[in-house]
């Protein structure tokens, strides 16, 4: 099995400048496990990894899609083993890092996806009835046909709701249980979490949302929307983007819409936190701690490399 160095945590934890460390340390090439980041002209938003911050370390799976692709697991996955692959033939150590608890899981424990899952007219007449009607309304027709997947996914979560719904639709089938179908294991992982207290992290992710809109947040969605892109995509459906649409649509002020990126933000990182404290083989470090630092890269050093 080819060995992986995977940096998880919540976002504004320090993940992106821990997985710097790490590469430099331990000889290796970032791999960008975020759902958002792979999408060109989305750098704001996004909080984004600029060049300076990779201090020369290579990153992958940043800016190599349009802002109208979609980007789902399946599609990530793929793309991810490329990479995954192409740095161990080089000798480096693949670090994957990001905060898409999805994603990370699939491509490490080798979650089997169905391309064919798909039905694009049935999934914009979705998010047409959760604009019209709520989405505690979409989120109750998820628990009528598939009561397992309503468990688990919150309401306000109406991309994976949509998900689900499709799902169903095209397969009769649960999408939980095709998400416990799992394939052979690519990769011996150690996994590293970015662990900080609750009330700092909230504080970090207020001060990055407010650098964002000094950085020109609203003019990068403004310059999306210009060059045409569906405000619809999956790509403006993230947070940060969604928002700033809302108001650009009329439906909040602009300090309401700084508002609810931070509220949302949070709550993002709320069920980060969530999805990647039910994983028990995660070490989890404060980033901030040098000497903590240092032992856990050792470790990791040790474990992967023998």
């Amino acid at each position: 099995m080819i060995p992986v160095l995977t940096i998880v945590g919540a976002t504004a934890s320090g993940k992106s400048a821990f997985a710097v460390k790490a590469a430099s340390a331990l000889g290796g090439e970032v791999v960008s496990a975020d759902s958002m980041q792979v999408y060109k002209y989305m750098d704001i938003g996004t909080a984004k990894v600029t060049e300076d911050e990779m201090q020369g370390i290579p990153h992958h799976l940043i800016d190599v899609l349009e802002p109208d692709d979609d980007c789902n697991v399946t599609r990530f996955v793929s793309m991810a083993e490329t990479a995954i692959e192409d740095i161990a033939s080089r000798g480096k150590l693949p670090v994957i890092c990001g905060g898409t608890g999805l994603y990370i899981d699939s491509l490490l424990k080798g979650a089997a996806f169905e391309d064919d899952s798909c039905d694009e007219a049935y999934r914009e007449k979705l998010r047409t009835m959760a604009e019209e009607k709520g989405n505690e309304y979409l989120h109750s027709l998820l628990t009528e046909v598939d009561p397992v997947a309503a468990e688990k996914i919150h309401f306000n979560n109406v991309k994976r709701v949509i998900r689900a719904l499709e799902f169903h639709h095209v397969t009769g089938r649960s999408i939980t249980t095709q998400k416990e179908n799992t394939v052979n294991i690519k990769y011996k992982s150690f996994i590293i979490g970015m662990e900080r207290d609750r009330e700092l992290l909230y504080a970090n992710i207020d001060i990055r949302v407010d650098k964002m809109v000094e950085q020109g947040l609203f003019d990068e969605v403004k310059m999306l929307l210009n060059k045409g892109v569906n405000p619809r995509s999956n790509s403006m459906q993230g947070i940060g983007y969604r928002e700033v649409i809302w108001y650009f649509h009329g439906k909040c002020t602009k300090d309401e819409a700084i508002r609810l990126i931070k509220r949302n933000s949070r709550r993002y990182a709320k069920r980060q936190i969530t999805w990647f404290g039910a994983n028990d083989s995660i070490r989890w470090i404060n980033p901030s701690d040098d000497a903590a630092v240092d032992d856990i890269l050792q470790i990791a050093s040790d474990e992967l490399r023998n």
